[in-house]
């Protein structure tokens, strides 16, 4: 309560703006705005130059984020022939085709995407295995912005969402190395990112999961063609490199990564041999273990090179190749079930970035 009436003295008589999730907050670092209320969780936040929930502190804000989105799915960037610079997006809480919202800085495909609670980023990417890093807000419908770099020219990279951080694993450096190196980047300045540790092994166009705790790499390749199907973790506390903690149901890559607050999805994907696979599998985050075959998505003709973004209720893949497509699917978390069609893009696009609020 002290921190409220803190808070009520900076903003200097002005009412307290309501919002209806975090993920309509403006940027804190930015705003003149010191309390605002969520009217979906029925909270107050903080501007301590971050949202936090002035009842129970900072501590207890970052322990309750969630990678998962209530709001949209994000797509930015993607194939084919040259690359694209849109970042589009589609509704989580009704079925419909996703609208264009505005652009990258620059063209990319092959590259990744993280979300802090107010922006999506994009990360690295094709040509020339760029070192960059752009950002653009939840809150309104606009083009992105130069956010930064990562610590090295990365394209076919996996990536991680953390509440204070976001993270890249794995990829293809300039000329044609695979990486084993996790690097992480605070979601409050634009500094560079810094290498925090390293794989078990070397790979590219693996996918990424986060659960509370935890970063996960699955699968790639490296190097060709040996497939790959190991999960790896990583812890998001402390520095650290990731251990082996279980496989997938079959190598791959190019899969796309979702994930409920309990689990790890993997859906899609270019097997071993050059084959195409439509399963969805997953793996608990509550113990080390092996993934399980729990669905499959709609066809084999657009199940990799995807964009994967995850609700509180749902996993979804945008977009896809061999066959250069727009669909929008989903699947349950509550029940082991088949992935149904959704929506569509705004024009078919495969190697994108995703992100989710």
């Amino acid at each position: 309560m002290i921190d409220i009436m803190k808070a009520a003295q900076k903003a200097e008589g002005s009412l307290i703006r309501n919002y209806d999730s975090a993920g309509d907050l403006p940027d804190a670092a930015t705003t003149t705005e010191r309390i605002a209320y969520l009217s979906n969780s029925r909270t107050l936040r903080f501007n301590n130059g971050t949202w936090d929930n002035p009842l129970l502190g900072a501590a207890a804000a970052a322990s309750s984020y969630t990678y998962q989105g209530s709001v949209s799915g994000y797509v930015m960037g993607g194939g084919p022939t040259l690359a694209q610079n849109v970042i589009e997006k589609y509704s989580f809480s009704s079925d419909g085709n996703a609208t264009d919202v505005g652009d990258l800085v620059t063209t990319g495909r092959y590259l990744a995407g993280v979300s802090s609670s107010t922006f999506g980023y994009r990360l690295g990417g094709w040509p020339a295995a760029a070192t960059t890093r752009e950002k653009f807000p939840f809150a309104t419908d606009t083009n992105a912005t130069d956010a930064g770099d990562l610590a090295t020219a990365n394209s076919y990279l996996a990536s991680q969402s953390y509440s204070t951080h976001g993270y890249s694993s794995a990829g293809l450096t300039t000329g044609s190395v695979a990486k084993d190196e996790i690097e992480k980047f605070s979601f409050a300045g634009e500094e560079t990112s810094t290498d925090v540790g390293n794989l078990t092994v070397s790979r590219y166009s693996s996918a990424g999961q986060s659960s509370p705790d935890n970063g996960y790499t699955s699968g790639g390749i490296n190097p060709s063609p040996a497939v790959l199907n190991t999960i790896d973790k990583f812890p998001f506390s402390t520095d650290a490199n990731a251990t082996d903690v279980g496989d997938m149901t079959l190598t791959r890559l190019y899969a796309s990564g979702q994930n409920s607050d309990t689990y790890g999805y993997n859906s899609g994907g270019r097997t071993e041999g050059g084959g195409v696979t439509n399963v969805i599998d997953k793996y608990p985050f509550s113990s080390d273990g092996n993934a399980t075959d729990v669905g499959d998505l709609t066809g084999t003709n657009n199940s990799y090179l995807m964009g994967g973004s995850s609700s509180t209720v749902s996993g979804y893949k945008a977009g896809g190749y061999p066959t250069t497509n727009n669909e929008i699917e989903k699947f349950p978390f509550a029940t082991d079930a088949n992935a149904t069609d959704v929506g569509d893009l705004t024009a078919g696009k495969y190697s994108v970035a995703s992100a989710q609020v």
